[in-house]
């Protein structure tokens, strides 16, 4: 066999979605109350624990004892619509009218979304990481939007997510196929909850029995971990104390401007090395991250290998997750000039860029 083709199938070969925990969690088992956690958490780490998926969840479960622990979600008067997977909702498809502004959960009906009471029964499409064929399941059975999220990630991965116009077409196609003719579930809802450390992170794990949260005597703003709930959460008053969670991020935005190559020695020298990026939930780590650069765009360890056109991770992986802005990533590039490497907008919808390797931009290291 050709010896590039056969370099290239065994990248292919290798090609797998990383669900690796970007954080790394510290339980402090001394009773403050929020905001004195806060101020602890912010001192000697990162701040209170934020969470993004079920792994990260379950991450944070193996460190603590059993009982009661404040993580970093506090109440806010700000409601916003936001993807039960974790990610935020950057690209929006509301029906004529909609969001009247009075409900908290979504629904897609023709292809266009709709708000409804969450408490309200409708079939539901979950997202499945076991469905090669298109990531969809269509669960027939009617459910409230928690119900239905509780089935979607106890069965499946979550409740599926609309993220771009070419997702929502997928998905209609899907409902077409499978002539599904009732509205369905989507994971989109809205809350006034935020994480201490300004995340973008949407992810939910609220007890649903009894249901959480409850606002009990009108003053639960903060957000606690319950004893023997398989790690559920509660919302209770902020003054109350308990022992609480830190978070270590082990992604670090450096605002120096530097070329890739020097980017590269900078993270190599004190951390791990440039970050790579293997999936949609380190995509989002990495969204959380850029946001407050002071370049346009940020270095990754992302670098084009001229000799077979293909673009590579320094971790030495090939490029399976795909985040390119249009025009990039795709099409040869030419390499006669000035090699080429990998970065992300720093506004925008983040997507993936190519560069000439001597420009100058901030970049993010990785401590994983």
């Amino acid at each position: 066999m050709d010896q590039t083709l056969y370099f290239i199938l065994l990248l292919i070969a290798l090609c797998s979605v990383s669900e690796c925990v970007q954080r790394q969690y510290h339980f402090i088992n001394v009773r403050k109350n929020w905001t004195e956690a806060q101020r602890h958490c912010r001192e000697n780490y990162t701040d209170l624990a934020t969470v993004d998926n079920m792994n990260d969840m379950n991450e944070l479960k193996k460190s603590v004892n059993d009982g009661r622990v404040w993580i970093g979600l506090k109440k806010t008067s700000v409601y916003k619509w936001q993807w039960s997977s974790g990610e935020p909702a950057l690209y929006l498809n509301w029906g004529s009218g909609q969001p009247d502004g009075r409900d908290e959960c979504a629904f897609m009906k023709n292809g266009e979304w709709n708000d409804w009471p969450c408490s309200k029964s409708l079939t539901f499409i979950c997202s499945s990481s076991n469905n090669m064929n298109t990531g969809l399941v269509f669960v027939n059975q009617t459910k409230n939007w928690r119900d239905a999220q509780s089935f979607c990630r106890q069965n499946h991965t979550d409740l599926v997510s609309v993220r771009n116009q070419n997702e929502s077409q997928q998905i209609q196609k899907f409902i077409n196929d499978n002539h599904i003719s009732n509205d369905v579930w989507i994971g989109l809802f809205r809350d006034s909850w935020q994480w201490s450390d300004q995340s973008n992170s949407s992810f939910r794990h609220w007890n649903n029995d009894p249901r959480e949260p409850n606002d009990s005597g009108g003053n639960e703003n903060c957000t606690m971990i319950e004893p023997n709930t398989l790690g559920q959460w509660n919302d209770g008053p902020c003054i109350n104390q308990y022992p609480f969670v830190c978070h270590e991020d082990k992604l670090i935005l450096i605002t120096e401007n530097l070329t890739w190559t020097e980017a590269m020695r900078h993270c190599r020298q004190n951390y791990t090395d440039l970050v790579s990026v293997h999936s949609v939930e380190m995509q989002n780590k990495v969204m959380n991250v850029v946001k407050r650069a002071s370049t346009e765009a940020v270095w990754l360890g992302l670098h084009n290998y001229c000799s077979m056109n293909m673009w590579l991770w320094l971790s030495g992986e090939i490029v399976c997750y795909q985040n390119w802005a249009p025009g990039n990533g795709v099409t040869p590039e030419d390499c006669s000039l000035e090699k080429r490497k990998g970065a992300v907008q720093s506004g925008g919808d983040q997507r993936w860029i190519s560069r000439p390797e001597t420009h100058k931009l901030n970049f993010i290291c990785s401590r994983y």
